[in-house]
């Protein structure tokens, strides 16, 4: 299960210090697959949907239509409508807290500085499908666009067996108010939603998390469309003390370790035993799961880092910058001063990740791969822009021009300054 090592074990630095990287074979597929999109429309989307789903759809086949929606809700239970509706009030009043609001301001020299807060027009959500299914990805993805009031979601999924999407991901798409949903998944996809076909809108922002190929074609059509961020596996710090059950921390560490097998958990401790006692809760728990491949393989790439203390646990942490951290130790607020880089903060023995995967408030999309030290979690500022208004009034030009044309001069810029010089300065 979990190696075992001490802080300033050389090997740990591997660990903390990670980048991901892409193999360059992927990212040559994702480019043929995207050019082709990109040439070819709705033929390349139903030939790739082929070839690498195995479905066979026409163009009019792509989008899903009204009939299959109301005939989920007859497929699902009610009791998972009302679970899903319990997350989208949590999640969108989470989100409802932190939205910017354009502003202007009149300066005491009569000129006037502000800015516009603008949604999106329209925006692409990317929610993996195919034999999974991932309705709290549908939630995460399109609440804090609503919240910003982007006019216009367009999702994507791949299409599962006979070319249906899953009855749960389409109820989702339509509590969380999908405009228009498409049966189509991977690079092609995102190629899609970046170009536009006949049948498959061209948007201005792709949002969502998928796998390699996903990520590299939402990296090759960035600056083409907005994207979120570029996701890597999925990984978790669980901190530690004697306090904490050692069975709950292994659950902790299993849950996200069954996600991907290169997914990473660490935990960071200061007590052996507790190592040792999760590494015995692990093997149990897993056997008890069925003895899942992607986690053993997870948990075979993961560690159990002794610290002497919780300063030295904390430096731990915002080296590794984790998608997700837990803070189970006695008294875990004062832990949260010292939390320089981490997508998201879990406090306590009832603050497990799986409950802000679903529905704790929130948001799921979060920076993985040590890039939570620049990046921050999917929200309401992703599905806007800002545009900046200046209006100088005369005396203030007369007081500023001077120094703008020194400078517009200074770089080179003649033209710069005569346009400043012209109104008589």
């Amino acid at each position: 299960m979990l190696k075992i090592v001490t802080h300033d074990d050389p090997q740990i630095s591997l660990v903390l210090d990670r980048r991901f990287t892409f193999p360059e074979e992927a990212a040559e597929r994702v480019a043929a697959i995207v050019a082709e999109v990109r040439d070819r429309g709705d033929e390349a989307l139903c030939h790739f949907t082929s070839r690498l789903d195995g479905v066979d759809l026409r163009p009019e086949d792509l989008e899903v239509p009204e009939e299959e929606i109301e005939q989920a809700y007859r497929e699902v239970s009610s009791a998972f409508v009302e679970a899903l509706r319990c997350a989208l009030t949590r999640i969108f009043n989470f989100h409802a807290k932190h939205v910017p609001k354009s502003w202007h301001e009149v300066r005491p020299d009569g000129s006037v500085w502000g800015e516009l807060v603008r949604p999106l027009d329209r925006v692409g959500i990317y929610v993996p499908g195919g034999r999974a299914r991932y309705p709290s990805s549908v939630l995460m993805n399109s609440v804090p666009a609503r919240v910003a009031g982007v006019k216009e979601l367009v999702m994507v999924t791949p299409p599962g067996p006979a070319g249906k999407v899953d009855p749960h991901v389409l109820v989702a798409a339509r509590e969380a108010g999908i405009n228009r949903l498409f049966r189509i998944g991977g690079a092609q996809a995102v190629a899609a939603l970046a170009y536009g076909t006949r049948t498959v809108p061209r948007v201005d922002k792709i949002v969502g998390p998928g796998n390699i190929y996903v990520t590299l074609a939402k990296r090759l059509v960035y600056g083409q469309v907005g994207i979120d961020l570029l996701a890597g596996p999925s990984e978790v710090v669980v901190v530690a003390d004697d306090t904490a059950p050692a069975a709950w921390v292994a659950a902790d560490l299993l849950a996200q370790a069954e996600h991907d097998p290169q997914a990473r958990v660490l935990l960071v401790t200061l007590s052996r035993r507790l190592a040792e006692e999760v590494n015995r809760e692990l093997e149990a728990g897993w056997s008890e799961l069925g003895s899942p491949p992607a986690s053993r393989e997870s948990l075979a790439h993961s560690y159990a880092v002794l610290v002497p203390d919780l300063d030295t646990a904390m430096d731990c942490v915002n080296r590794f910058a984790p998608e997700h951290l837990e803070l189970l130790v006695a008294d875990p607020a004062p832990l949260v001063e010292r939390v320089r880089h981490a997508g998201a903060v879990f406090l306590g023995p009832y603050s497990p990740v799986p409950m802000g995967d679903y529905l704790a408030g929130p948001n799921h999309v979060l920076p993985t791969g040590g890039t939570a030290r620049f990046a921050s979690p999917l929200g309401v500022n992703d599905f806007l822009k800002r545009t900046s208004v200046l209006q100088l009034s005369a005396p203030a030009f007369r007081e500023l021009g001077p120094h703008a044309a020194l400078m517009a001069e200074i770089e080179g810029l003649q033209a710069h300054a005569r346009a400043i010089k012209v109104r008589g300065v």
